[in-house]
């Protein structure tokens, strides 16, 4: 499954000048959901 804000972490991600990331929403939107995504994604590419 893939949610549309998944590009936007990525960007975040590689970008040089990033902020601290916080991930604010609604209840059962999939904001865990998102970031385990992210974190599966990296720990992968090692």
């Amino acid at each position: 499954m893939k949610r549309a804000l998944y590009k936007d972490l990525i960007n975040w991600k590689n970008s040089k000048k990033r902020k601290p990331l916080l991930l604010q929403g609604a209840r059962q939107v999939g904001k865990t959901y998102l970031i385990n995504e992210l974190y599966n994604n990296i720990k992968n590419k090692r």
